[in-house]
């Protein structure tokens, strides 16, 4: 995504697009798989732990992006498709390789669920464990 882009998608979700905001948000949203902080961080060499994971907090408070617990005990952070609200076209399926411990987006939506009368979802997290391509040769 373009840095306009980047900075429109910030405003329309009511963050106030800092320099180190917009540096975190260009990593995640050139990243071919969810990251995790630590990732971040190293991509991000000048920028401190605490203020990465404030910036996280905010972009989750906000719904810039998608928080993945892929079951590793480390969250992992991708940027959301969707205009705003988290939508049914941003939950998607997704990969965790125990050997590599890379977690990768699946292009499979999330399985619809009948839930129990008065339940209402607001965000689901699907993770499958396993080998990725590369570890499984």
């Amino acid at each position: 995504m373009s840095e306009d882009l980047l900075l429109m998608k910030m405003k329309e979700h009511g963050i106030r697009p800092t320099a180190v905001r917009l540096m975190i948000g260009r990593v995640l949203d050139s990243a071919d798989h969810p990251m995790s902080s630590l990732e971040i961080e190293m991509a991000l060499d000048t920028v401190d732990r605490s203020t990465i994971t404030r910036t996280l907090a905010i972009f989750g408070e906000k719904s810039l992006i998608h928080i993945i617990e892929d079951g590793s005990g480390a969250s992992k952070y991708e940027i959301c498709t969707s205009d705003h609200e988290e939508t049914s076209s941003d939950m998607h399926l997704h990969f965790h390789c125990r050997k590599c411990g890379q977690t990768n987006c699946l292009p499979i939506p999330i399985p619809d669920v009948n839930l129990p009368g008065g339940f209402k979802a607001e965000t689901a997290n699907f993770t499958i464990t396993g080998l990725c391509d590369k570890c499984n040769r």
